[in-house]
């Protein structure tokens, strides 16, 4: 029994309201999160970029989310010895790996748009 437990300590359960993997799981899972996951899958981008390439967020979501990201070790921030300062963001391996996953999400959700369309619409009538 004890090592049952000692697994599951070990390894999380997400289940379990006081534990660290729901933190990480909001934070790859968040609109942003995902968006910026996906963004930085192939390339690497200074903030601007990513800004621009993710419609819509703001300064300080981005920044949120992208301090959310490093903290749990799937983005690196690199600042860069200029004037002006510069710095850019890329992936760890740690960060490839979610990235995909999270990607394979996303492109199913847009391949299966219409029928997620039809279905509100179906719910809304």
């Amino acid at each position: 029994m004890s090592s049952k437990l000692s697994e599951r300590l070990r390894r999380g359960d997400v289940f379990e309201p006081d534990c660290p993997s729901r933190t990480i799981l909001r934070n790859v899972t968040s609109r942003w999160g995902v968006l910026v996951l996906v963004a930085l899958r192939t390339q690497t981008h200074r903030f601007s970029e990513l800004r621009r390439k993710i419609a819509g967020v703001s300064e300080k979501m981005l920044a949120q989310t992208l301090q959310a990201l490093e903290a749990d070790g799937f983005v690196r921030r690199e600042a860069l010895p200029v004037i002006p300062p510069h710095v850019e963001y890329s992936l760890t391996p740690a960060g490839h790996e979610v990235s995909r996953r999270v990607e394979e999400l996303a492109d199913w959700i847009e391949q299966s748009l219409p029928s997620i369309l039809q279905a509100r619409k179906a719910v809304r009538s």
